[in-house]
């Protein structure tokens, strides 16, 4: 069995730690944003997508909840809830478009039409400069 790497370790440790924190105080927002970000590190994208759920149930008028939900749906290639979730984040104020064009989670999002479509639809309208009298 190979052995495992310190930050394995670490990671492992920190998962551990806030779920025996998440189960004395199950709607604790402060330890349900690092343990959904520590389960996506690992690799359990559904686990991270049950914690972003509840988040999004408790600060429901986030923008960045319901971006993080939209990158746990691009991660488990569930692409219509990602897009969906993005549209919630950015009716409540979600501008990061730089970011958002180079987050790894969202890869999956990024290669379907319907995500540009959606983008064209956010995007301000063009400059037009009026002519001088």
């Amino acid at each position: 069995m190979p052995r495992r790497s310190k930050s394995d370790e670490l990671l492992d440790f920190e998962i551990h730690f806030y779920e025996k924190l998440l189960s004395a105080y199950p709607d604790f927002v402060d330890v349900l944003i690092p343990l959904g970000h520590a389960y996506t590190r690992r690799g359990l994208y559904e686990k991270g997508l049950g914690i972003d759920l509840r988040l999004t149930r408790l600060r429901e008028h986030e923008p960045l909840t319901w971006y993080n939900l939209a990158c746990s749906y691009s991660r488990l290639n569930r692409i219509d809830e990602s897009l969906e979730a993005l549209r919630r984040a950015f009716e409540l104020g979600y501008r990061d478009v730089n970011y958002l064009q180079k987050d790894p989670d969202l890869l999956n999002l990024r290669q379907s039409t319907k995500y540009r479509q959606f983008l064209s639809s956010f995007s301000p309208p063009p400059v037009t400069s009026k002519p001088t009298p």
